[in-house]
């Protein structure tokens, strides 16, 4: 499997698809698979054309820094200055730091605020799969030495991001003056909580998108306007776009290849209740795993998010709760990775992706976790 993503992760597999096709047909029908195999091939060129001119168009705006056989992108600009601290960015989803650039934005002309690519999104290479969270966290331990980009840092990750920093934290308690969790995604609420559509999809929703973008057709941009029609989606989609700004919406364009699908599909195996429970000693972070770091838990009370999962709308109110509170509790587990934890709740009715709808509470959190000492309350 894990050969089958790294082969399928280069732009040219399609090519190699093609051939592929045209074998398989070959025994039924010569002119069906040669004209099957011809029409992949044209497609598969297409892409590869579409991806130069991506790479023409949008070259790397910071440092590939080498870890051998594959390169990972750094964006490091600022300098901390006046007692302010650096700052290291993971937004959500298995995404790219552009995907966060709004809030590097807001800090980068007060302290050093850096971005990292991850390995398959950005700028980045796809790197060796199987693609985890735990190597994933080796990866930018690494990447921040040869890049000799100094802690302590105050290390900032939204939900699937939230988990990366605190995997960082954990094998390196020396690089961390804060960790700021916001709205992480817990393990528990994937090995022990309701069986979601919305995780599933995450699993295979990559798999199909990777084969579809060898051949130049985008599943997520429709994906995207699918969603567009629940106006909660759409709020979320038109914040996001809003705050990153066009020339960041442009830019994504480097994200639009297969490698990002392929490395999504392979870290998100570990969203599902097998993939989590394999993952847990190397991923968790439980209680007391963090003691001695400062962690600041940041999310609303209550996830209204949760109230709109499919799950969470049975006939049976009794279980709709139960769903809506172990999914919104489980996170506060986070609060007993350390003694000196300290929950900030965010402003109600702001949901899980409060980073993009009310950017300037958590510029205002940031700027004093930054400036603040390392005690709790």
């Amino acid at each position: 499997m894990n050969l089958l993503l790294a082969t399928l992760s280069r732009d040219a597999a399609g090519l190699l698809l093609a051939l592929l096709a045209a074998m398989l047909l070959a025994p039924l029908h010569a002119g069906l698979a040669a004209a099957v195999g011809i029409v992949l091939a044209l497609l598969s060129l297409r892409y590869l054309a579409m991806r130069a001119a991506v790479r023409r168009r949008f070259p790397a705006p910071g440092r590939l820094v080498d870890l051998g056989s594959y390169r990972i992108h750094v964006l490091a600009e600022g300098e901390a200055r006046g007692g302010k601290l650096p700052v290291l960015w993971f937004a959500g989803g298995h995404a790219a730091g552009h995907a966060i650039h709004h809030l590097h934005r807001a800090f980068r002309e007060h302290t050093r605020s850096i971005l990292i690519d991850r390995p398959g999104t950005g700028w980045s290479d796809a790197g060796p799969f199987p693609r985890t969270t735990a190597r994933e966290a080796e990866e930018v331990i690494r990447v921040l030495e040869l890049a000799e980009e100094r802690g302590p840092f105050v290390i900032a990750g939204h939900s699937f991001g939230g988990l990366l920093a605190a995997n960082i934290a954990r094998r390196r308690p020396d690089l961390v003056h804060r960790l700021v969790l916001l709205d992480p995604t817990p393990l528990d609420t994937v090995i022990y909580g309701p069986p979601l559509q919305a995780l599933r999809e995450f699993r295979m929703a990559p798999w199909k998108a990777g084969i579809a973008r060898l051949f130049g057709f985008d599943l997520m941009k429709r994906q995207a306007a699918t969603q567009r029609q629940n106006p909660a989606y759409a709020a979320v989609l038109d914040a996001v776009d809003r705050e990153l700004g066009p020339d960041i919406i442009a830019a994504r364009a480097v994200d639009e290849r297969a490698a990002a699908d392929f490395a999504q599909a392979s870290i998100y195996a570990e969203l599902t209740p097998c993939g989590a429970a394999s993952a847990a000693w190397s991923t968790g972070v439980y209680d007391g795993d963090l003691d001695g770091t400062s962690v600041w838990l940041v999310a609303p009370k209550d996830d209204l998010d949760v109230a709109t999962l499919p799950e969470a709308k049975t006939a049976n109110a009794r279980l709709n709760q139960r769903v809506m509170r172990v999914i919104a509790r489980s996170r506060e587990r986070y609060l007993a990775t350390s003694e000196r934890s300290r929950r900030i709740i965010a402003p109600a009715g702001s949901g899980h992706n409060f980073v993009f709808l009310i950017p300037d509470f958590v510029i205002g959190v940031m700027h004093e976790a930054i400036e603040g000492p390392a005690k709790e309350s």
